[in-house]
């Protein structure tokens, strides 16, 4: 698994998912579109958001909202049904900002 840090902004593309973990701590997904102006599309980013953050994502936060992200990504390999190798990227999210007018 390869980590590194980085700081995006974004919007989002769906409503926010949360969830809680067995224990019962909340966590929120968010599915963030990230335009890059020397790119014509949009970067698709998968943030995970842990604890009180997640449910005040949850809360306040819609599709279409803006949203600034600073966090670690993550890299997780794993093996498809065919047996090929298969990689995807989180951003384990350490700060979350969004302005909810």
């Amino acid at each position: 698994m390869e980590n590194t840090y980085e700081i995006f902004v974004g919007r989002l593309g769906v409503n926010p998912e949360l969830r809680y973990t067995k224990k019962q701590k909340p966590v929120c997904f968010l599915s963030v579109a990230v335009n890059r102006q020397e790119q014509e599309k949009a970067e698709w980013k998968r943030v995970v958001v842990w604890g009180k953050q997640a449910e005040l994502c949850n809360l306040y936060l819609k599709k279409g909202h803006e949203v600034f992200v600073q966090g670690r990504k993550e890299v997780k390999f794993y093996d498809g049904k065919n047996g090929e190798k298969k990689t995807y990227e989180d951003f384990n999210a350490r700060l979350i900002g969004f302005s909810n007018i």
